[in-house]
């Protein structure tokens, strides 16, 4: 796909960020933490659009299981944890408080194609990550995946706040005393250095592509392990600078900059984030292990928060429902900036990166989104 239109560009803005919640199940963070330990072999990823299932001759060559590859199957146990014995849920998220008639969708796991695999432990999981700090970067999409381990991990033992700034809590520490494990969570909904759009100011956002966001790049010899997450985010109308010059915009009528749009700036925040971490961990010599998630595609039908929205009550089937255009386009620019800046860890010790591709999985699951039931009794 080519670079959107300024006018495409601002349709997808509107119809798929204006406060935007896509809300997933997310188990396969600590699984990739999990087989981070015990086969630390790289995933084997593939960059078509189709996602297309491997021969059998490709899975007899992979030594390592490929979790992009599979499908939800019903799981009679369900989750962990609901909305209502969760009590770190966001209220916009809690479908069931907030009277969401059907409970199926708590009933789904994923499944590869390729291997079994284990239900999730939250206490293996606190002995793998003794006495470390995991780090979720990024938007909302970190968020959920933050919110959603610790839900999972407080069915085992009580997460203390320890430390909460910003706008709605955007930045927040929690601290398991029981293995000396610090789980912190940091808005950055572009990765680099961002000035947001807001009432008060300009109708756009300013990022600087080539500087990463201070706001968590200045703690990075304190984590880790780091989880980066972004998207959506860059859809909305925005200027771009690199160099101390604006280099272009997406979608600024009025603003006498070329329209550029938004692939080959995310590409860059994404290169500028990564070689940040890079170069510090490398000289501070603690080591880090970095997951890139892929674009989670919004997983919706309808306006995503109205009377009517989000009618699938079930996931959708294999074939029904395909990786393609700029879902496509933004999980490969992830994959491949990653795959880029792996090259350039291996000649230092300690540094692991991967790509968590949730691309499909989300795409699959569009009985997963709060729809109406974000607000109460709809």
């Amino acid at each position: 796909m080519g670079v959107t239109s300024p006018l495409k560009g601002q349709s997808h803005a509107r119809s798929l960020t204006r406060k935007l919640l896509p809300y997933v199940l997310y188990a396969i963070l600590p699984i990739a933490v999990f087989r981070f330990y015990f086969h630390p072999f790289p995933f084997p990823l593939s960059t078509s659009d189709q996602l297309p299932h491997p021969n059998q001759e490709e899975i007899a060559n992979e030594t390592p299981c490929n979790y992009t590859y599979g499908r939800w199957v019903h799981d009679k146990m369900g989750p962990l944890y609901n909305g209502t014995s969760c009590g770190t849920i966001k209220e916009g998220q809690n479908c069931i408080t907030h009277g969401r008639p059907d409970l199926g969708y708590l009933y789904w796991r994923w499944q590869p194609s390729q291997c079994n695999l284990p239900r999730f432990d939250p206490n293996t999981f606190f002995d793998l990550l003794s006495n470390k700090h995991i780090a979720f970067v990024g938007d909302s999409m970190a968020r959920n995946q933050l919110e959603s381990l610790l839900c999972m991990l407080a069915t085992a033992s009580y997460p203390n706040l320890v430390y909460k700034n910003g706008e709605d809590n955007k930045f927040r520490r929690w601290h398991f005393a029981s293995h000396n494990i610090t789980v912190s969570v940091y808005w950055s909904p572009f990765l680099v250095k961002g000035v947001e759009k807001s009432k008060t100011g300009p109708d756009h956002n300013k990022l600087y592509v080539d500087v990463v966001d201070e706001r968590w790049g200045s703690d990075l010899e304190h984590i880790d392990m780091v989880v980066l997450s972004i998207g959506h985010w860059f859809l909305h109308p925005a200027v771009y600078y690199e160099g101390g010059s604006v280099l272009g915009c997406h979608y600024c009528p009025g603003l006498n900059h070329t329209e550029i749009g938004f692939y080959d700036v995310m590409r860059k925040a994404i290169k500028t984030a990564l070689k940040a971490i890079i170069e510090r961990k490398s000289t501070d010599g603690n080591g880090i292990d970095v997951f890139l998630t892929s674009f989670s595609p919004s997983h919706f039908e309808g306006e995503w928060d109205k009377a009517g929205a989000c009618p699938k009550t079930k996931p959708y089937e294999e074939g029904e429902k395909m990786v393609e255009g700029m879902d496509a386009d933004m999980r490969s620019i992830a994959i491949e900036e990653m795959e880029a800046a792996k090259v350039n860890a291996k000649q230092f010790k300690g540094l692991r990166l991967e790509t968590l591709d949730v691309t499909k999985l989300s795409l699959m699951r569009p009985d997963g989104h709060p729809g109406p039931y974000m607000y109460p009794f709809p």
